[in-house]
């Protein structure tokens, strides 16, 4: 990470901070995502939103659903849909793998991150996540805590 935070282009667009918390992540994946040019240009200037959206595999290709591009105010004619489903974009053995997860071991496909990469392409990175009981989010938050507490502890002692 410290090397893509050096590179001009490397840029954090939006992030699912909730899904760490709802979610307890198995594995995650680095996918491609296919834009019109007013909703890359939106990304650019901070107006994307991907708190409360997921993936789906459907029909053989991969989609992100309900996540939010700003319109981009400069566009007069080619206006986008800021809601719209869009098409991501994996190898055929990452979809497969992504289906088998959602299908059979009733897995759910969670967006993290999406940013623009050292290469300036818009990226959405997706865990393959499992839901978290309520006792599970309790005993995330009190581990959290403690942590927090263990570290002012070892800092006034220090």
């Amino acid at each position: 990470m410290a090397k893509d935070k050096e590179n001009p282009n490397y840029k954090v667009i939006a992030e699912n901070r909730r899904a760490r918390f709802d979610y307890a992540i198995e594995e995650d994946l680095e996918c491609g995502i296919r834009l019109e040019g007013s909703e890359v240009k939106s990304l650019r200037q901070n107006g994307g939103n991907i708190a409360e959206s997921y993936a789906a595999v459907e029909d053989g290709e991969l989609w992100l659903v309900n996540s939010y591009i700003a319109p981009y105010e400069q566009a007069k004619m080619f206006r986008h849909e800021e809601r719209r489903r869009r098409k991501m974009l994996v190898s055929r053995k990452e979809l497969a793998k992504l289906w088998n997860a959602t299908q059979r071991k009733g897995m759910t496909l969670v967006p993290l991150v999406m940013y623009f990469n050292h290469r300036g392409l818009a990226k959405v990175k997706i865990g393959i996540a499992k839901g978290k009981k309520l006792h599970d989010k309790r005993e995330t938050s009190a581990k959290r805590d403690w942590s927090r507490q263990k570290q002012r502890l070892l800092k006034d002692n220090g």
